[in-house]
């Protein structure tokens, strides 16, 4: 991972709460890819922590970063208020993103957990998963966000809270209604959703990836402040849990307990 200042080349306010900042960092973005994220800081000196947030998408030609945000506190409503042209210090990539051997892939983001699905379902796409067989379900509370562009390379399903937007309830209640099948899931979201999934994939029997969303502090696995419990002894800390941030924030579902 590399700490440096990037230029913001655009920044957009998507929906309700939700932006979309392109930033331009092409060593992280040369290195950049699905499942991993970076850390943002602030120009207030007083916020100490950065903000880790996950890549939506890699631009590695243009050497930029596409990073689809919430915002959830001070931090983020400050970088809420960036333009192009400023700039911003960033550190990453950081963590271990998703392993790309599936044949028939089934997608699952909810909330924030959707923006990584759209640069995992792109190279998924690159790697020659066809339309067809590349399934994405997106759960939203009301309002959806990047659905048009994941239209382009995937067969999209949708659930929402409300249910004024497809199924009435969750991706799984989507995936279920729709009849969706394939050989492997990969998601990411809050972490009921996750837990859901991992039952899910296991009635199915097929293998599941999942990235945990947790708050950070370091970012860096040094504090242990995003541990998670896991089946096997960690060699850092010789106890059953793992640093989200530099383990994960990608495990296999049965690698995890939630």
């Amino acid at each position: 991972m590399e700490k440096l200042t990037a230029e913001i080349t655009k920044q957009d306010h998507l929906v309700d709460d939700v932006y979309s900042m392109w930033i331009k960092c092409p060593s992280i973005a040369a290195e950049a890819h699905s499942g991993q994220f970076v850390s943002l800081y602030t120009k207030n000196a007083a916020r100490i922590l950065p903000r880790p947030i996950s890549i939506c998408e890699v631009d590695k030609k243009a050497g930029s970063l596409r990073l689809v945000y919430r915002t959830a506190g001070k931090g983020t409503t400050e970088f809420s208020t960036y333009k192009k042209g400023d700039t911003i210090d960033v550190l990453g990539p950081i963590g271990n993103g998703y392993t790309l051997d599936s044949d028939h892939p089934i997608l699952m983001g909810g909330g924030i957990g959707i923006p990584p699905m759209l640069q995992l379902a792109k190279e998924l796409s690159a790697k020659g998963v066809s339309k067809e067989n590349l399934t994405v379900i997106l759960g939203f509370r009301d309002n959806t966000f990047l659905v048009n562009e994941f239209k382009k390379i995937a067969t999209i399903y949708i659930s929402s809270d409300t249910g004024s937007v497809g199924v009435k309830g969750t991706v799984i209640d989507a995936a279920r209604e729709y009849g969706v099948v394939g050989d492997e899931i990969f998601a990411c979201g809050p972490k009921p959703m996750l837990r859901a999934i991992k039952s899910y994939a296991y009635e199915k029997d097929i293998e599941a990836q999942i990235s945990l969303e947790e708050r950070m502090a370091c970012g860096i696995g040094a504090c242990l402040a995003c541990v998670c419990k896991t089946t096997e002894v960690d060699e850092h800390s010789q106890v059953n849990n793992k640093r989200i941030c530099v383990d994960g924030p990608v495990f296999k579902a049965d690698e995890v307990e939630l």
